[in-house]
């Protein structure tokens, strides 16, 4: 292996060993411990410290890193206490995860390290979104972001370079090609014969490194950073290296032949780079044994702190409340001062007034800059705020979701459109896995708005009408507003934007250009979780929201002796469970109407809910009014049949004679 020290300073070079030596140590140390059932579970980069410790020497302690599970050397190398990691592999308190999530997977701001989901590919997207929080910031910093060789073939892998390429984004792609993906070789995975190859497919910069020399990647990345600074871009990093252990412990290295083991054993990038340091006379043989004393003793001593810690105890109000970030929100009143303005202005005037009220937000969505999205929701916003905060994007779902994260992360309050709820599906993930998760996980908030433009009624198909809100209400983690006024669109709309937690907040297309309302047009906000009772009766209680809300009303007005408290969730997470006890112990009955399909739906969960909490006050049994389960079609008389509302006003009355 050539070593080339080029101009660095043998206290350079020193620090260098010292930072690739510690993780070598620490992990020597955990096998130790896995066989004796100390540690759970281990993800082993033996064989591949150059890289993390090459990439986080390189990078300010300030500028974010985001690994994977085989990147020891970036923990150690932004100096974390090692009592806390090894507190973080046996779950105790003093780690990162509170016990609820195991090695590598979590993150801190403190060190500016942002951990991985067993999903692998979002984290690119995120890397994304915190890349251009930097570039709108102008604070010259770059981000780093770990992949492997395997999650490469995933779409998050294209999409967050192509939209880091196409933003111009200072992100240094770096991939650890080691040879594996659990036990599937290289040649199984992809064709070209470099994955640095791929970054042509991108106009972007990319270079092959040898992963196992810690000079050759130092000093490449130096001058990199300093470039990357001065021509703000991204640049792909293909490492080669080895992965010396199992995918992790459990699964052993039988499926690899001896040979090459025995090839890459002679490319130890800490063996190497410590017989170079010896022979130019920059450490000695007696340096390098009191140093590997020191550090095991180190490690010795944190182990001994954090074995002394007490396991977890598990303390429910704990866990429930870190579900979401603590929040308590401004409620800013409406002013006297209206106007009559349709549902789709509404939202419009939320998102401006939004923007004026809070300089970090950015808005993204296919088409929202100067076309003003597919409903001319943000048309003059360009004019207004600047392309750098209303942001047109390519059709990749996943990645601008995860930017979005990222964006947040940076100190921003990010808005993804998509131009139809349908085309969530291909950024599901990130939401239900990244943005749902990441504060119960390690207390790190999502400060993300979605906006679902959804709904049928419009003859627009199964891909273009679907109300698919049940997808998000089932998962922790996320709240989910449903709005069917103007007014209350306006400020359950700011309140979103407002809250730090993830919201999906769905606007019902039909409800777009035919709903007026009177609307304050001052900024306002309205509380999350609050019902709003349209309509007070004492023979029924009529549970809706979204579109269905209009069509009840429409029912009840043709049928004018029909005496019903009408309640509009508004919110469906959270749930005003405490409004919906209190009209049905009134009433007696309840319906509950929804667009979305029967099975699954949200009003077999409140069916459920109002059956274990109110059985005793019930004259009928819950009844339920929903879509066919069938996919959603496309010509008006099979849209129709499909929709509930012609089925409504006869299970109402046969409801009500029960």
């Amino acid at each position: 292996m050539n070593f080339d020290r080029k101009n660095l300073t043998e206290e350079t070079l020193i620090d260098l060993y010292k930072r690739i030596l510690k993780p070598r140590l620490i992990e020597e140390k955990m096998l130790i411990l896995i066989r004796q059932g100390k540690v759970s579970k281990w993800f082993s980069g033996i064989g591949q410290e150059a890289i993390s410790v090459g990439v986080t020497a390189v990078l300010d302690k300030d500028e974010y890193i985001l690994p994977m599970h085989r990147n020891l050397g970036v923990f150690t190398g932004r100096d974390i206490p090692l009592y806390r990691l090894f507190s973080q592999w046996q779950g105790k308190a003093n780690g990162f995860t509170k016990g609820r999530d195991r090695s590598f997977h979590f993150g801190t701001q403190q060190y500016k390290i942002i951990g991985m989901i067993s999903h692998l590919g979002p984290q690119l997207g995120v890397a994304d979104g915190i890349a251009l929080g930097n570039k709108l910031k102008k604070n010259g910093k770059i981000t780093a972001v770990f992949t492997g060789e395997g999650a490469t073939s995933e779409g998050d892998f294209h999409e967050a370079l192509n939209i880091a390429s196409v933003w111009e984004l200072p992100v240094m792609f770096v991939i650890e090609n080691n040879g594996y993906g659990l036990s599937t070789p290289t040649n199984e995975q992809y064709r070209c014969e470099n994955l640095a190859d791929k970054g042509k497919g991108y106009g972007m910069e990319s270079h092959i490194i040898d992963g196992n020399n810690i000079l050759e990647i130092y000093n490449l990345l130096s001058e990199l950073k300093i470039s990357m600074i001065e021509r703000p871009r991204p640049v792909l990093l293909e490492f080669k290296t080895f992965r010396m252990r199992g995918h992790e412990e459990a699964s052993g290295t039988k499926y690899v032949p001896q040979e090459l083991m025995d090839v890459w054993a002679a490319k130890d990038p800490v063996e190497n780079y410590r017989n170079f340091l010896i022979e130019n006379g920059i450490i000695t043989d007696d340096f390098d044994t009191t140093l590997r004393s020191e550090i095991k003793k180190e490690i010795d001593e944190n182990l001994a702190i954090a074995n002394a810690e007490p396991e977890i105890e598990a303390i429910l109000s704990e866990e429930l409340n870190d579900v979401f970030q603590s929040f308590n929100p401004e409620v800013i009143n409406p002013s006297e001062d209206a106007e009559k303005i349709r549902f789709i202005d509404a939202i419009s005037n939320s998102l401006r007034q939004s923007m004026e009220r809070h300089n970090n937000l950015v808005i993204m969505g296919q088409d929202v800059a100067e076309y003003g999205g597919a409903f001319k929701i943000t048309d003059g916003f360009v004019a207004q705020f600047g392309k750098e905060r209303v942001i047109n994007t390519p059709i990749c779902e996943s990645a601008v979701v995860s930017a979005g994260m990222g964006l947040s992360i940076n100190g921003y309050k990010a808005i993804v459109e998509m131009q139809f709820a349908d085309f969530v599906s291909t950024g599901f993930n990130p939401i239900v896995n990244l943005l749902a998760k990441s504060h119960y996980r390690w207390l790190e908030n999502a400060d993300v708005v979605v906006r679902m433009p959804c709904g049928g009624g419009t003859q627009a198909g199964p891909f273009h009408s679907q109300t698919n809100e049940a997808w998000f209400t089932k998962t922790p983690g996320l709240k989910v507003v449903y709005p069917a006024f103007p007014y209350d669109a306006k400020g359950l709309l700011s309140a979103s934007i407002n809250d730090p937690n993830p919201v999906l907040f769905f606007e019902h297309k039909q409800l777009y250009r035919s709903v007026y309302q009177e609307v304050p047009k001052d900024y306002y906000t309205l509380p999350l979780g609050k019902a709003a009772l349209l309509k007070k009766g004492n023979d029924v209680t009529i549970i809706a929201f979204g579109a269905a809300v209009h069509w009840a009303l429409e029912t009840l007005d043709k049928n004018s002796t029909i005496s019903a408290d009408l309640l509009d969730l508004r919110t469906l997470q959270p749930l005003d469970t405490e409004a919906i006890f209190a009209s049905v112990k009134k009433t007696g009955k309840v319906i509950i109407y929804q667009e979305d399909s029967m099975f699954g739906g949200i009003a077999s969960d409140i069916s459920a809910m109002i059956m274990e909490e109110c059985f005793k006050y019930l004259d009928a049994p819950v009844r339920r009014v929903a879509s066919l389960d069938t996919p959603i079609p496309f010509t008006k008389a099979l849209e129709d049949q499909y929709l509930p509302k012609g089925r409504f006003e006869k299970d109402l009355l046969t409801l009500l004679a029960y």
